[in-house]
C-alpha cells in the first residue's frame, strides 16, 4: 500500500474488463483504478465523495482500488492468518491470503497479486 486518497472521479477507458473503473491522474502518472467490489464479484460500486482510492504497488505497477472507506490501518503477522473456510464456491477465495481476527471482527486479507493476475488490465494504463 502506497497511500490512501480521497475519491477522485475516474476517466473510463474502452475495452477494459468490467471491474476496471478507469484511470486517474496521480501527480502526472496515469493510474488504473479497479472497482474492488466488482473485482470480487459483488455489486459494482457507485462511487461518491465518501469513497476512497487505495494506491498500491503490484508487480512493479501502481494501481488504485476503489473502497467504501478506510477505518483503520493495521499491521498483521502472517502467522496469525487463518485459511478461508471452504464454502463450495471459489469465486473470492483465490483472491484471499487469509482471514484475521481483529478485536471482535474478521477481516479479509487480500492477495493483491492474485487480484491483478487473473485478467490483464494493464491496457488501462
Amino acid at each position: 500500500i502506497r497511500e490512501i486518497r480521497a475519491w477522485t472521479p475516474v476517466t473510463p477507458m474502452p475495452r477494459v474488463p468490467s471491474y476496471v473503473a478507469g484511470v486517474v491522474n496521480l501527480r502526472g502518472t496515469v493510474l488504473p483504478v479497479i472497482d474492488l467490489a466488482a473485482r470480487l464479484g459483488w455489486t459494482p460500486t457507485e462511487a461518491t465523495p465518501r469513497h476512497a482510492i487505495i494506491v498500491c504497488q503490484v508487480n512493479g505497477q501502481s494501481q488504485g482500488l476503489i473502497v467504501d472507506s478506510v477505518s483503520d490501518i493495521v499491521a498483521l503477522n502472517t502467522d496469525t492468518l487463518q485459511p478461508p473456510p471452504t464454502t463450495g464456491q471459489e469465486d473470492v477465495t483465490p483472491f484471499l491470503e487469509g482471514l484475521a481476527a481483529i478485536e471482535e471482527r474478521m477481516v479479509m486479507v487480500l492477495d493483491l497479486q492474485a487480484l491483478s493476475a487473473s485478467e490483464d488490465h494493464a491496457i488501462a494504463a
